[in-house]
């Protein structure tokens, strides 16, 4: 195939990454076949709302959100709950993305700031069971790079924002909320000495740590439920596809003689 017969598929189907073997799937959880509610993430197997800060135009009563959409962690459980007191689009299972704790011991003052793997500082862990979910959409699906590489230099001049949104509203560099409170560090320095810290993920530099959960009020909640609701939406702009170059070839191919037959 011609490299401009293969850039050209790619325009028609939506923005392909090479960079994961994950896909998002459009998901219509409205009942209008029209529109994209939620997209499927085929890595976490789990369900992100399509509009990344929806707590920005609606609170579902809850006090305490700013106009464009940030709430401290207490207040982001509370929006969450009042989404699923009003089934919003018909699903009653909204939860905070889940962050995995590796060890179980918080973050430690030697992790807080780590520039190679594990579950606090940057570039942590994306990929395989103990993955976070923010840290594998940011890193393992979108293709973004955390703004300090392995090293702690900086992977890209300019200050950190994120690179890639995907097919998400309103995703920006923002902060976000993860479900998960810390439980007691074992370094002795109270980087993780519950109840006072949950742990948030950074779009701009790609950094996951825990804060205080209470006084810090700059942060965004995303809601996401478990499994997929298989209500798909048709293509070309339900599925946003992330993978290797031959998966790009074979989804080529398959889509060819639809449009030679249109």
């Amino acid at each position: 195939m011609k490299p401009l017969k293969l850039i050209a598929a790619a325009a028609v189907l939506g923005t392909v990454s090479l960079t994961s073997h994950a896909a998002l799937l459009g998901r219509d959880l409205n009942g209008s076949p029209a529109s994209i509610e939620g997209y499927y993430d085929t890595a976490l197997d789990i369900t992100w709302l399509a509009d990344a800060n929806l707590a920005a135009t609606n609170t579902f009563g809850v006090s305490g959100i700013t106009g464009t959409g940030q709430m401290n962690w207490t207040t982001a459980n509370a929006w969450i709950a009042a989404m699923n007191s009003a089934s919003y689009l018909g699903i009653s299972s909204w939860r905070l993305p889940n962050l995995f704790d590796i060890g179980g011991d918080g973050c430690t003052v030697y992790s807080y700031s780590s520039y190679n793997g594990g579950d606090c500082g940057y570039n942590v862990v994306s990929t395989g069971p103990q993955a976070s979910e923010l840290a594998s959409l940011y890193h393992a699906t979108l293709g973004n790079v955390a703004y300090y590489n392995t090293s702690g230099g900086a992977n890209y001049a300019g200050p950190p924002h994120i690179q890639a949104t995907g097919p998400f509203q309103n995703l920006g560099n923002t902060l976000y909320w993860y479900g998960q409170s810390t439980v007691t560090d074992s370094s002795g320095n109270n980087w993780g000495e519950p109840p006072l810290n949950a742990w948030y993920f950074g779009m701009p530099s790609g950094g996951q740590r825990p804060i205080d959960m209470t006084q810090v009020t700059t942060m965004t909640a995303w809601a996401v439920f478990d499994g997929d609701i298989q209500a798909t939406v048709p293509v070309p702009g339900a599925v946003w596809l992330l993978g290797s170059a031959v998966g790009l070839l074979g989804l080529v191919k398959r889509v060819r003689p639809r449009a030679e037959r249109a």
